[in-house]
Formats: structure tokens, sequence, C-alpha cells
């Protein structure tokens, strides 16, 4: 039997980095032994992306085909888009009616994000914005998760969905249980400028890239800036590359740091050894990729068989819902 109830999903923002794949691999290791619902939340991805929505769609593909190539497998778990069921939006309205605005306000990212988004021109003090919170603890009530796998930042997001869930289990009696923090040891990989890995910065390596682009991107990463000559002692602890030599070279990471502190070898040697490596990793993902979608109509396919399978838990979901409220 399957062990516990597993919720968890993704904006769609297109062609997946590697930056991703720590998540990814979490949820192939949850999808062997548990009861996985992962969807794509389009609709989130309208509180930024309001003003350009009719790039949501193609993004949605390009997203499930990076799943789907790392091996998320839609006979073992339900993989939809959140949009395809207006059971999500009929329980985030209800779930609005009963939760106080001060828990919104309160959320550690919102206004974090308002004042970085409005830095760059953008204005999402929108109530959309404010509510997305919410709309995703109705994501994650609506199957009635028994746990969530979340990052260290993901935690006060969490925590309202429990809040949430006993406010209204108090006030209408017991429908949703509380959902658990699986909490994942992530591996953030820096992007290839230092900073964190992103496609509005340029700097990411995506999971379909060629091997051309592979060690063009590996190239310009930032090695240790006290490093000026090849033969000079570097110190791989401050080394960008060695970051994903310690990931992609996990058996001769020792043996890396032990050559690159001795000063011989040089950092463009330790460069091509981490792109040849990260090329081996990603080809059979990148070809996998290239088959799902010289096959059209596959992704529609799972996309439709993921919607029947989550709407008939959905659908159980509202049923105890408006019995237990009376409407």
């Amino acid at each position: 039997m399957k062990e516990l109830r597993i919720v968890s999903g993704m904006r769609p923002s297109g062609r997946l980095h590697i930056g991703h794949l720590s998540v990814l691999s979490n949820w192939l290791r949850l999808q062997e032994e548990n009861d996985c619902f992962f969807f794509v939340a389009d609709w989130h991805a309208l509180t930024t992306a309001f003003d350009d929505p009719g790039s949501i769609g193609e993004n949605t593909r390009e997203m499930l085909a990076d799943w789907l190539a790392v091996g998320i497998d839609p006979e073992r778990s339900t993989v939809f888009v959140q949009s395809r069921l207006l059971e999500h939006a009929e329980l985030h309205l209800l779930l609005s009616m009963i939760t106080p605005l001060s828990w919104l306000e309160r959320v550690p990212t919102y206004k974090d994000q308002v004042q970085q988004l409005a830095a760059r021109g953008k204005d999402i003090t929108t109530y959309g914005f404010l509510g997305y919170p919410l709309l995703q603890t109705a994501d994650i009530l609506m199957y009635r998760a028994d746990a969530v796998p979340v990052g260290q930042d993901q935690l006060p997001h969490l925590e309202l969905s429990r809040e949430v869930a006993r406010r209204f289990n108090h006030l209408y009696g017991n429908v949703f249980p509380e959902p658990q923090a699986l909490l994942a040891k992530e591996s953030l990989l820096p992007g290839v400028d230092g900073r964190k890995m992103s496609k509005s910065y340029e700097n990411e390596i995506s999971l379909s890239a060629s091997p051309d682009i592979i060690e063009k991107r590996v190239r310009m990463m930032i090695t240790d800036p006290a490093r000026i000559r090849k033969n000079d002692p570097g110190h791989p602890e401050v080394c960008h590359v060695y970051t994903y030599q310690e990931l992609y070279n996990r058996d001769l990471s020792t043996e890396i740091a032990a050559s690159c502190r001795a000063g011989s070898v040089g950092c463009v040697t330790c460069k091509l050894r981490l792109a040849e490596s990260l090329n081996k990793y990603l080809k059979p993902i990148r070809e996998r990729r290239e088959r799902l979608l010289a096959q059209p109509g596959l992704i529609d396919e799972v996309i439709e068989r993921g919607t029947e399978k989550a709407r008939a838990a959905a659908g159980e979901t509202m049923r105890l819902v408006r019995r237990a409220m009376r409407i």
C-alpha cells in the first residue's frame, strides 16, 4: 500500500534547469512509495505574469516534458494542470471567507517580493498576489494531503495551510488533515555567474542544453578569484565549479580538490572535466525529452488522464466541504 498522500507543484516557467533537479529527485523518491499528486501551478503564474498570460500554456508543456524526461511517472503519480480543475478556485473562494487578512499579510515572502519586483518596475500589489498563499492552501487541502515536500523558505506557507485547516475544522467539523512538512535538503546550485540560478539572470544550465551549450556555460563559471596563473594553489571551497564537481564528479571530488590546492590542474581543464560529466548526466534526460516531444499528443494525453484522476479526488473533497458548510 502507498504510505502517504503527497502534494507538490511548480509554477510553469518553461524549460527547467539543473537547479530544479534537487526538487525533482526528491519527487522521484517520493513517488516510489507514496500516493503523489504533482501539478503545474499555472494559476499561480498569473500572480506575476498577469500581463503576459499567453506564454503560460507553452511553458506548461515545456515543463511537463522535463518532468517526464527526468522520470516522473504518470502511471505512479497523478500529474495534472491546476487550471483544469475549477474545484481549486471554489475551495480557494470558500477558504478566503474564513481566513483573516492579517494571516496573509504576515507571510514573510509577501512584502519581500513586492519590494523586489517593484525595484524592477513591476507592481504586484494585487488581490491575487496577496492571496496566493491561500490558493496554495486550497491546492494542498483539496487532496487532503498528509505531507508536502518543502524547502526551509516555504515553511511559513505550509504553516498557513495548517492554520486554515484547523480553523475550517473548528468551524464546520473535521474535513482536512493538517499537512506535515517533508523538509527536503536542497542542493542550491549557483548560476554560472555565482548568483542564484535563474532564467531571468540568464545564468542557468538547461536540462535540455546541448553539449556545446553545456561546455559554453561551464566555461563562463566563476572560479577562485585569487588564482591568477594555472599553477597557482587554488581554494576549491570558494570555487563555484567545485560546487558542481561535488555533485556531478562525486567520486573524484577529493582528487579534484587536492589537484586544485596543489596547482597541478588548471581551471580550464577542471571546467572541461565538469562539462563532460554534466553532459553525460544530462544526455539521457535530453534524449527522453526529444522522444516525448516527437510524439504529438502524448503530453496532452498525460494531462487528460491526470486531470481525471485528480478530479475524482477533488470532487470527493468538495462534497465533504459543502456538506460540512451546509451549502
